[in-house]
């Protein structure tokens, strides 16, 4: 696919080989920014074929960097620690072939079986459907033109998800029919009823008109 993986990286060597090998050998290209790791999260993607570009640490700067150094059409924005499911390719080229002007986003799904995380997915589901808000760990599919149109990737340390989406707004984003497995291990170690309340907060302060760069201390 005429398609580049963008996936900003901060000591993700443990979680981002099961991300590359979840993509298969579809897109064109594989850039992973990394943000200063010291775990050798660089050199284990080097070794795999992929594109390492250095970038300062920050999801915004990070994604930034990698969008500029792309060269294809078509742009995913992805998390080092969220694996696609098999039948993501599928799904990418449906967007692509019948909704060009449009950018597209995962079903999240949790690597969890608790009961916890499925209600927690169910929340994510209606905050798409309801509010337009997909999160940066459900992936983000959108072609160059639509993402220069609507002003780049912004270099926030935090919010970089929410505040592109805001602006790409809700008749330009579609949910594509496949899913985004994604670490729970955050929601395990605070617990889910906590973490949840803390985005939530984090979410309210942002649209209160809260820096981002205070909001990374609550994160």
């Amino acid at each position: 696919m005429d398609l580049a993986v963008v996936i900003p990286t901060l000591n993700a060597a443990a979680t981002l080989p099961a991300t590359l090998d979840s993509l298969g050998g579809g897109p064109r290209e594989v850039i992973v920014v990394d943000g200063g790791s010291d775990d050798g999260t660089a050199e284990r993607a080097a070794e795999r074929g992929c594109r390492v570009v250095a970038a300062p640490r920050g999801r915004g700067s990070q994604l930034a960097a990698g969008v500029a150094a792309a060269a294809s059409p078509w742009l995913l924005l992805l998390h080092a620690d969220t694996r696609l499911g098999p039948d993501w390719q599928a799904a990418v080229a449906k967007h692509i072939a019948c909704e060009p002007d449009r950018a597209g986003y995962f079903r999240l799904r949790l690597d969890d079986d608790s009961r916890a995380a499925r209600r927690l997915e169910r929340v994510v589901a209606w905050r798409c459907r309801v509010l337009a808000l997909p999160y940066g760990d459900q992936g983000l599919l959108i072609s160059r033109a639509l993402l220069d149109a609507v002003g780049g990737v912004r270099p926030l340390p935090l919010m970089e998800d929410v505040d592109l989406v805001r602006r790409i707004g809700p008749a330009r984003l579609r949910l594509l029919d496949a899913d985004a497995l994604t670490s729970a291990e955050r929601y395990q170690r605070d617990g889910y009823r906590w973490r949840s309340a803390r985005n939530l907060a984090i979410l309210a302060l942002w649209f209160a008109g809260v820096p981002p760069r205070l909001l990374t201390r609550l994160y």
